[in-house]
C-alpha cells in the first residue's frame, strides 16, 4: 500500500477530494495531513475522514527537524502539496527526491512565482484576459491547472500535467476560481495514481 501525505494551508477541499478518492482503493490511502495553519479547515476534513492531522509552525519547518522526522517516520511514496503556501525547504526534497508535486492553479510558466496564489492568480488571469478581449473579442483566452515536481524555488519543476480552460469575456476572477477547482478536483488524484504507479 501506497502512502500519501498532503501538506495544505487553508480551506482542504482538494486534499478531501484527494482522501476520498483513495479511501476504497487497495494501491494507496492519504495517511496524514499536515497544515502550516492551526486553524485550517483542511485539519478539520481530514479528522472527519479518520486521516491524521497535525499543524506545525515556522520553527519547526524551517529551523527544526521535527517536520522531516515525522515524514521520515511516516515514509510517505508521495508528499502532494494541495493549497500549501510555504516554499518547501530543500532538506525535506532532498529526504524525498522526485517524490514532492505541487498543484498551481494556472498554466505555468504563466502565472506564477512567489505570491501567486489562490485569489492572486485568478485576478491576474481575469486582468489578462480583460485586456486581450478588449484588443480582440473575438481572442481565445486559456486558464488551467499545473501539476508539477517540487524544487527549491516556486513553480519552477518539472510538469507532469496540465489541463485547460477557455476565460471568457463574462468570467470574474470568482467564476475563473470555480473552474480552476473543477480541473483541480477532476485531475489531481488521477494524476496522483497515475505517479504512484
Amino acid at each position: 500500500m501506497k502512502r500519501i501525505v498532503i501538506f495544505a494551508s487553508g480551506n482542504g477541499t482538494n486534499a478531501q477530494r484527494i482522501i476520498e478518492f483513495f479511501q476504497d482503493r487497495t494501491d494507496a490511502q492519504v495517511v496524514q495531513v499536515l497544515s502550516n495553519n492551526p486553524r485550517a479547515k483542511v485539519l478539520q476534513r481530514a479528522s472527519a475522514l479518520d486521516v491524521a492531522a497535525f499543524s506545525f509552525n515556522r520553527k519547526a519547518f524551517y529551523k527544526g527537524d521535527d517536520v522531516l522526522h515525522l515524514l521520515k517516520a511516516t515514509q510517505p511514496d508521495v508528499i502532494i502539496l494541495a493549497g500549501f503556501l510555504w516554499l518547501f525547504p530543500e532538506k525535506i526534497i532532498s529526504a524525498f527526491p522526485e517524490k514532492v508535486i505541487n498543484i498551481h492553479p494556472a498554466l505555468l510558466p504563466d502565472f506564477g512565482g512567489k505570491g501567486m496564489y489562490g485569489m492572486n492568480v485568478h485576478e491576474a488571469v481575469y486582468a489578462f484576459a480583460k485586456a486581450q478581449h478588449n484588443k480582440n473579442p473575438s481572442q481565445k483566452v486559456y486558464t488551467g491547472i499545473t501539476i508539477h515536481k517540487v524544487t527549491p524555488e516556486y513553480d519552477k519543476g518539472d510538469f507532469l500535467f496540465q489541463a485547460k480552460v477557455e476565460v471568457s469575456q463574462e468570467d470574474t476572477p470568482e467564476a475563473i476560481a470555480e473552474k480552476i477547482h473543477q480541473l483541480e478536483h477532476a485531475h489531481f488524484p488521477e494524476v496522483i495514481a497515475e505517479f504512484l504507479k
